[in-house]
């Protein structure tokens, strides 16, 4: 007999009623019905009640699925080739990463970021003198640390980002602690050298307490100081990337079937489940069979980081795309297969096995923590529902709030997922007595009326660091006053019109409440937050008016903002200071 084992299992196994192990088990004070677990303790326990001896056999280890399927096999010496470095980028918030990478791309990805803090993981690969180099960019604040340290075990060099101006900060500890784990050589950039301030030495000095000793201070750690402002030090940067690469011999086999990770995936209302791919081996193709976690399906659509449509994608490269059944986890491993056949009996296997170890989680019953759950009683939980717009901030967000369990309040997330808040969300924390946050995303019309109906209580955020200390002192009791928005209306883009001087008009039909002309204004596509602002101008037909009620249509400016389209929402809402309870 293999311990754990469910009661019905167990009575099968001995050849007796289940009523009957029932019985015992009460007699014994484990209240447990047929389809639960007993530990090898209880089980041994029975059968000296039942007058029975038994065996535990230590449970045997099952080959792998990967192995099963020979998804893991070895490649030859002669078949591996040499494949772009993946580099990541680690530091403390606000050190200046997203800027820096900025700099190395061209791009201006930190304009779009709420409060300038990267909060997905991205992949970019760039090219310098006809090498390549894919950067993972991991976002800056702690509460994303298991993210960050994914980055760091997918990735080939760390580049290690500490101002000059501020020196080395707790994130920055973290972000050495994880590239180390990781086994993964540092490169420091020391960013905002440009200022007057900086103090690039005592940075240095810094960085030698933590074992980080510089090459021109005797060591082995490469340092270079940067500006993303001026470009000083970028491509200096980059040499000592490729520099470092090169010793490191990365190689990869190209003829072979893909192996990579899930770096982000998300939910496209029109598309259906997106997934970025950093592949670590062989070649991706348009049109192969694919498979991750419980999730498969066929390639129908693939695009590289600067969103072009590719049909195959080797080594090192970074690509978005379109084909699984589900959202897979991001962190998880991808694998290319034969057919859809094979991909399709790997998932359910993975499922099968998934839905064993939640089982044995959640209904595990032993002797020792009997105990444990009646003393449990007396703790208070506070039960909340997770929805943010991407599955890696939902991780981030869970692992978070978990940490926040007190000896005074448990923290418990009852349900967490990628998308806008709906009904069921509302309806399952009404039944729970939970509180739902959404990150990134809003709740649509329904899930609005639902809430005030069942007094469940809403709470929506842009930047994750509110969230963990909103939890976080509601947890203690402290809550201080606070700026909270209060929604007046909603409207629908019904057309979109072009001014001369570029401007974007929205024609908008009000679905409920108003729109105020000095209100500020959110913009929701598929219920995700892509835009907050205020309105720049309001009309009803051709002239100016202060407001628009339900059902009328008008026109409409968003200051500053000319990405509309037709069929996004619009959210009027103001802002009050307000005591929290």
């Amino acid at each position: 007999m293999i311990a754990p084992i469910t009661v019905k299992d167990f009575a099968d196994q001995l050849g007796v009623s289940v009523s009957t192990v029932i019985t015992k088990l009460i007699g014994l004070g484990v209240m447990a019905n047929q389809n639960q677990s007993i530990d090898e303790d209880t089980c041994i326990l029975l059968a000296d009640e039942l007058g029975v001896e038994i065996d535990i056999e230590e449970p045997k280890l099952d080959e792998s699925i990967e192995e099963e399927y020979g998804l893991l096999k070895k490649d030859k010496e002669r078949d591996l080739k040499t494949r772009p470095p993946v580099v990541t980028v680690m530091g403390h918030v606000d050190h200046g990463k997203t800027s820096l990478l900025d700099s190395i791309k061209k791009t201006h990805v930190t304009q779009s970021e709420a409060g300038g803090i990267t909060q997905h993981i991205g992949a970019y690969t760039v090219n310098l003198a006809g090498k390549k180099i894919t950067f993972l960019d991991t976002p800056g604040h702690e509460a994303f640390t298991s993210m960050r340290l994914r980055g760091a075990q997918t990735t080939d060099i760390a580049v290690l980002v500490v101002a000059a101006d501020d020196g080395v900060m707790p994130q920055t500890l973290e972000a050495i602690s994880h590239a180390r784990s990781a086994e993964v050589p540092i490169i420091v950039a020391i960013t905002k050298i440009d200022k007057p301030e900086a103090n690039p030495e005592r940075v240095k000095q810094e960085l030698m307490n933590e074992n980080l000793l510089a090459e021109e201070w005797g060591g082995d750690t490469i340092v270079v100081g940067v500006s993303s402002k001026t470009g000083e030090g970028i491509d200096e940067l980059l040499e000592m990337i490729l520099l470092v690469a090169e010793m490191r011999e990365l190689k990869a086999n190209p003829n072979r079937r893909a192996i990579g990770t899930i770096i982000e995936a998300n939910l496209d209302k029109a598309k259906g489940p997106m997934a970025t791919i950093l592949i670590k081996n062989g070649t991706l193709r348009f049109g192969d069979s694919i498979v991750s976690g419980v999730c498969s399906g066929r390639i129908r659509a693939m695009q590289d980081d600067k969103g072009k449509q590719v049909k195959k994608a080797g080594p090192s490269m970074p690509v978005v795309v379109l084909g699984l059944n589900e959202v897979p986890n991001a962190g998880d491993t991808i694998y290319a297969v034969n057919d859809d056949k094979t991909a399709k009996a790997i998932a359910d296997k993975n499922a099968e096995i998934t839905r064993e170890k939640r089982l044995s989680q959640t209904t595990k019953i032993s002797l020792d923590n009997l105990f444990e759950k009646i003393s449990e009683e007396d703790v208070k939980e506070l039960n909340i529902v997770v929805k943010a717009d991407v599955k890696g901030s939902v991780e981030a967000l869970n692992q978070s709030l978990l940490k926040l369990s007190t000896d005074e309040v448990k923290i418990s997330i009852i349900h967490s997922g990628v998308g806008g808040i709906n009904e069921s969300d509302v309806t399952l924390a009404s039944a729970s007595n939970a509180i739902v946050i959404g990150f990134n995303v809003r709740p649509n019309i329904n899930a609005i009326e639902l809430a005030k109906a069942e007094d469940v209580e809403i709470r929506t955020y842009r930047v994750i660091y509110e969230i963990i200390n909103d939890i976080e002192q509601a947890a203690k009791g402290m809550l201080d006053p606070d700026i909270v928005e209060e929604i007046l209306g909603r409207c629908e883009i019904r057309q979109t019109f072009k001014l001369p001087n570029n401007q974007m008009v929205a024609g908008v039909y009000v679905l409920n409440g108003k729109i105020l002309r000095n209100s500020k204004v959110k913009v929701l596509r598929d219920d995700v937050v892509i835009h907050e602002g205020d309105i720049a101008s309001l009309k009803r037909f051709k002239d100016d008016t202060k407001e628009l009620a339900t059902g009328f249509e008008g026109g409409l400016v968003i200051d500053g903002f000319n990405d509309i389209k037709e069929g996004d929402l619009l959210e009027s809402y103001i802002l009050k200071e307000v005591k929290r309870a």
